[in-house]
């Protein structure tokens, strides 16, 4: 008999072309007086924010822009947010971008209510009151932290990324509209997506995945197996920046109730130590943390070969769980994802990053035990792109 779940997310999902015009509408209904918008420059460069503020505007509510957050958020990002926040007397946050934004807004909201140091709410369920109220407009259909009881904060000083797992965080209002993340280079389009599809692989194999969790993150990989590398190729091709949307949303509704594993353990890592996109150490890592998992989980990797538009119907569960891990390297290499190789991470780092993986909350919801070597093993795999059962991916003609 299964126990008791708690099942976290927002009371209020906008989702579809246009569904940004909707968010004048649920802020009066919330009552909220004057927000702090979260973001960075380049969405404000590029015209993104403006359409955000349009709406506001146009609706007559009071706002106040803080664009200093960097890609991966960081303390003195959160510091500086809330201090913007205090100075202007304001009561709700606005975030508007992808999980950098969205995750330095929660983390705001957090120690505005709470107090104390962001360093402090590392972990589960570390906070005791509720964040302030927060719209939470994704521009990415990648991170989902719109629609998630995550957020992850890098300590500078310590060359960490921080988890944070806290309901307390949760938005009132996730938007995801694909009219907003037209404007995303082919490259973020690739990275971001890889991430989404990261997390439904990851939701639906982890530990404390259940049977909405696993629905949510088949249909999750269905929907970005039939539309990512058209929406690379074609940014304003609409269908398959909708489906996207659908399927980045799916996706973090999923592992915000399940979990996930060590590919993000080992990607939060490279993150804080060389300052890499998370999408793209997802990406990276994605096919080789797999085939070390899929071992374990024969039967799941088959069905997310189905779902990934394999056709199975001749294969054992075994070929066809070698053919979804050679789908995913294909998938990254078709994309232009770079290789670890390629990037700063460096051999004599393996030590100290898989340390500190191993003790990243994310493992713990991994399917197959992990070793201190064992994660040591994947990174050097990955560096030399030791991928056991590897093939000559098919020619894809992908915008650079």
């Amino acid at each position: 008999m299964e126990s008791i779940r708690r099942i976290y997310w927002p009371a209020i999902n906008l989702i579809g072309p246009g569904a940004v015009k909707e968010i004048g509408v649920e802020i009066k209904k919330l009552n909220l007086k004057k927000l702090l918008l979260v973001t960075d420059k380049v969405l404000r460069k590029i015209g993104v924010v403006d359409s955000v503020t349009a709406v506001l505007t146009e609706a007559k509510i009071d706002y106040v822009i803080f664009d200093e957050v960097e890609p991966n958020p960081t303390c003195k990002n959160v510091n500086d947010g809330l201090n913007v926040f205090k100075q202007n007397n304001c009561d709700s946050l606005l975030s508007v971008g992808g999980g950098s934004p969205q995750d330095a807004a929660k983390a705001i909201g957090i120690l505005y209510t709470n107090g104390g140091n962001i360093v402090n709410y590392e972990g589960i369920g570390k906070s005791t009151h509720k964040s302030v109220p927060i719209v939470a407009v994704n521009t990415t259909a990648g991170t989902a932290s719109e629609v998630t009881v995550n957020y992850v904060i890098t300590d500078e000083v310590r060359k960490i990324k921080m988890v944070m797992v806290d309901p307390n965080c949760l938005a009132a209002v996730a938007v995801n509209d694909p009219e907003l993340m037209v404007k995303m280079p082919a490259g973020l389009t690739a990275a971001t997506g890889m991430d989404a599809l990261t997390h439904a692989i990851e939701s639906y194999i982890c530990k404390g995945s259940f049977r909405l969790a696993e629905t949510l993150s088949l249909e999750a990989i269905k929907l970005i197996g039939e539309s990512l590398e058209i929406a690379v190729c074609d940014g304003e091709n609409m269908e398959a920046r909708s489906k996207m949307a659908w399927g980045s949303y799916v996706a973090g509704l999923s592992f915000s109730n399940s979990g996930l594993g060590i590919v993000h353990s080992m990607a939060h890592q490279l993150g804080a130590e060389y300052n890499l996109p998370h999408g793209v150490a997802n990406s990276i890592l994605l096919p080789y943390v797999e085939e070390f998992n899929s071992v374990v989980c024969v039967e799941k990797f088959a069905k997310i070969a189905e779902a990934l538009g394999i056709d199975t119907t001749r294969m054992s569960d075994e070929e066809a769980r070698r053919e979804s891990i050679l789908a995913l390297a294909d998938m990254a290499e078709r994309l232009n994802i770079p290789k670890l190789a390629d990037t700063p991470f460096r051999l004599q780092d393996i030590h100290k990053l898989a340390t500190q993986a191993m003790i990243d909350v994310c493992t713990g919801g991994n399917p197959r035990e992990v070793t201190l070597d064992d994660i040591k093993t994947i990174y050097r795999n990955a560096y030399h792109q030791m991928l056991l059962a590897k093939k000559t991916p098919a020619e894809f003609c992908v915008a650079r």
